[in-house]
């Protein structure tokens, strides 16, 4: 048992604390608090101690307070930060589309491919035929991948089986990705992603089907943690989205949208009026759905993936989100259509180079902001005390290179609830 002794005066419920289950120091600590400039940066050399999973203290090694400490860890200057939230993927999936990338890459089109069974059609139906352990094993490859770049909590949505039986085992086999791994699964409800064949020319009626009988059996089995939907010229109307949101509200579960990402139809405002979590995409939104989205609270949740797949050139309004102060979050929607990056990290990349996103903006993406678009904040996306201990320790100079390099092995260790991950 170690005991360190200084002057700091701390809070009351920690004092009562007797013991402290782990003390990292000589460390470099960015907190990535909202309220805090440059990274929230903590001194030279720092220090954070952990208890029953939470972080319970941080600040200069020098202030340390009169506690007792099962374990103390030197990082040898290593810096830690919020570790790493993907707040938007689709990695429940059956089979792959490459050979349609390869396709497009000699010229096809995309309706060239999809009238020859390709597109979107082909992984409902490769997941449609997949078995659940099947679908889990390839998904938890995935995951793992993501956490050994820093990723602690993932969200995982359905939407590639379009029918009742299979958005339950996805959004089944997601919940288990979350009981069998130490990385947090949230998982999301798309069962509006697009019209199912069985429903050609019908939307209404599938709307119908999901609003009276998948979402209340889903939220009765508590399988999502939120209610998702795509709202475009080839997807779903303004009206259709709103129906299914406001069926959810009934059901107490938050909503967020796939908005605004072909065309400006609306979908920010439309997010922002259900007091959506996110609006994501976001490339045509205007300025209106832009103001819409800062007085809601919504997070803009921006997704260079599939920019880049799809070969995009109109920008989302980053200047506006910026300047009306909506907060911006970056994920890798990793898919395997129109984002086939199964890495975080290169999403960061992609931001600052496609975005003009900051390093320090990209980190807050992948961290606080991340975090609120999942609802999370108040638990975890920064280092505060209170807050759920997930770390991650880089071999880094300084954080802004975690958007500067890809492909580099530099995370160090990865904390979870207080414990070192191991996949």
């Amino acid at each position: 048992m170690i005991i360190f002794v200084a002057t700091a005066v701390e809070p009351t419920w920690i004092n009562r604390m007797s013991d402290w289950d782990l003390l990292l120091t000589n460390a470099r600590i960015a907190t990535m608090r909202d309220d805090a400039p440059d990274y929230g940066v903590v001194g030279e050399s720092a220090a954070l101690a952990i208890n029953d999973g939470r972080i319970v203290w941080i600040g200069e090694q020098s202030a340390l307070g009169n506690h007792k400490v099962k374990e103390s860890r030197s990082l040898d200057g290593r810096w830690i930060t919020p570790a790493l939230i993907d707040c938007h993927t689709h990695i429940v999936f059956g089979g792959d589309r490459a050979a349609e990338f390869e396709q497009r890459l000699r010229g096809a089109s995309y309706e060239e491919i999809a009238r020859a069974g390709g597109g979107i059609m082909s992984t409902v139906r490769a997941t449609r035929d997949a078995s659940a352990d099947k679908l889990f094993s390839a998904a938890m490859i995935r995951v793992q991948s993501l956490a050994r770049e820093g990723v602690a909590t993932v969200e995982v949505k359905s939407g590639y089986g379009l029918d009742r039986d299979t958005e339950i085992r996805m959004l089944e086999v997601a919940r288990k990705l979350g009981q069998e791994s130490a990385v947090d699964i949230r998982t999301t409800l798309l069962a509006a992603h697009t019209v199912p064949p069985e429903f050609a020319n019908n939307a209404d009626d599938y709307i119908d089907l999901i609003c009276d009988e998948l979402l209340p059996e889903v939220a009765q089995r508590k399988l999502a943690d939120a209610v998702d939907g795509y709202c475009e010229s080839i997807a779903f109307s303004g009206p259709q989205i709103a129906k299914l949101f406001a069926t959810a509200a009934k059901h107490d579960l938050p909503v967020k949208l796939h908005a605004d990402q072909l065309s400006d139809s609306g979908g920010a405002e439309l997010a922002a009026y259900f007091g959506a979590l996110s609006a994501d995409h976001l490339e045509y939104t205007s300025q209106k759905g832009v103001k819409a989205l800062f007085d809601s609270g919504s997070v803009a949740v921006l997704l260079p993936g599939a920019f880049l797949t799809l070969g995009e050139t109109q920008l989302p309004p980053i200047d506006d989100l910026r300047s009306n102060g909506v907060p911006i979050a970056v994920a890798s929607d990793c898919n395997p259509g129109t984002s086939p990056i199964c890495s975080l990290r290169t999403a960061m990349m992609l931001a600052s180079r496609l975005f003009r996103l900051t390093p320090e903006e990209c980190l807050a993406g992948t961290t606080r902001n991340a975090a609120r678009a999942l609802g999370l904040l108040d638990d975890r996306g920064t280092l505060e005390p209170g807050k759920r201990a997930d770390l991650a320790i880089w071999d880094i100079s300084h954080p802004r290179e975690l958007a500067y390099w890809t492909g580099t092995p530099q995370l160090a260790d990865l904390m979870i609830g207080g414990h070192t991950y191991v996949p």
